[in-house]
């Protein structure tokens, strides 16, 4: 068989990029393709890897304005070429889900999110910062983007679902059903320490709709130490508004990552998210979470066992969710035990699996 894996863009390293990663290693036959690619955006296992793109690589100062260029990706998506091939994967929480294929081709497409920009937009944009120009065109363009994401819905021959609450969002949005296989966790390394440090973590992208703002808030107010790890564009809104025990680290090491995790008290999760790989990934060093009650949370943290949740996006929600956390105990057996069935061996069985059910049979990577 002729196999393509296709992601939307490889613009910035986060879960959907290592959901990518993770495909290609299953896959490890296939061309790989995206509508734009920056290399130092790349998985370290996808940096030698040979790799498709569109006419929009080509674009004057991609690095820092392929977010601004989001009304051409359809247009790039059109553009891609995979009739020479007999199963396409697609990673998708935007666009390629919408490639064309072969009429006798499988089309899988394992879905990060429906299109987050079309389908929440009222809560997407209330965060960002856009001009008042373009604030005024863009619910016209939505709509269009909508409608072109529906057809785009239907050319997948099969999804794939990362969380039981985004199977529930592909069927009501695109009237779809889809297995849920939730992503693969390197739950190997991040090892449980027997020191423990007086702070709390935020490992994420440092976007608007993660709520972020809910956390810096939360600890500047409890004076506690909270230690941010991660870069975006909200750092120096959240920078602005931080008191003196709020730690910004960046974009650390990996071995900084791992130390950081293994002695925190908890993480902090205060974003509605489509599945949240931090939060098993910090249960891996034995860690719990606080999280707010939403989302692929739900589905990866167990309330009074890896973590507690609170109920509202609110500074005080959180802040009763730090004491409730402070007069329990933690068992870092048990919460290590939880995470080992997010594995990567697990996600590659699974996925594995679910080609062989449907009539693309492929050895594993």
């Amino acid at each position: 068989m002729r196999i393509a894996l296709v992601h939307d863009y490889f613009t910035q390293l986060g879960g959907a990029e290592r959901v990518a990663e993770a495909l290609y290693k299953i896959l490890p036959n296939a061309q790989l393709f995206a509508t734009v690619a920056l290399k130092d955006k790349m998985p370290d296992a996808l940096r030698d890897v040979s790799i498709n793109t569109s006419w929009m690589q080509h674009l004057p100062k991609l690095d820092q304005y392929y977010r601004l260029y989001f009304p051409l990706y359809p247009f790039a998506v059109s553009s891609l070429d995979f009739s020479g091939y007999d199963l396409v994967v697609s990673s998708s929480s935007g666009y390629v889900k919408g490639v064309q294929t072969n009429l006798n081709a499988i089309h899988v497409c394992y879905c990060h999110t429906p299109m987050r920009w079309a389908w929440s937009f009222d809560s997407y944009s209330s965060r960002e910062s856009f001009g008042g120009g373009l604030r005024a065109v863009l619910p016209a363009f939505i709509q269009g983007l909508r409608r072109w994401d529906e057809g785009a819905a239907r050319q997948p021959d099969h999804f794939v679902a990362n969380s039981q609450a985004v199977a529930d969002r592909i069927q009501r949005v695109y009237g779809r059903s889809s297995e849920v296989i939730v992503p693969p966790i390197d739950i190997e390394r991040f090892k449980p320490s027997s020191e423990q440090e007086d702070y709390y973590l935020v490992l994420a992208r440092l976007v608007s709709y993660k709520r972020l703002d809910l956390a810096v808030s939360a600890f500047t107010r409890l004076g506690k130490r909270l230690v941010v790890i991660g870069t975006g564009p909200a750092l120096e809104r959240l920078k602005a508004d931080a008191g003196p025990t709020i730690e910004f680290l960046g974009r650390a090491p990996d071995e900084v990552v791992e130390e950081r995790v293994s002695k925190c008290r908890a993480l902090i999760f205060p974003g509605e998210e489509d599945f949240g790989m931090a939060p098993v990934e910090v249960a891996a060093a034995g860690r719990p979470t606080i999280a707010y009650r939403a989302g692929g949370a739900v589905e990866t943290v167990v309330d009074g066992v890896t973590g507690v949740f609170f109920n509202e996006q609110t500074t005080e929600s959180l802040m009763d969710a730090v004491d409730r956390f402070e007069r329990q105990s933690w068992n870092t057996e048990v919460i290590r035990r939880h995470a080992e069935g997010f594995g990567s061996d697990v996600f590659r069985d699974r996925f594995t699996d679910f080609l062989r059910r449907i009539g693309a049979p492929v050895n594993g990577g």
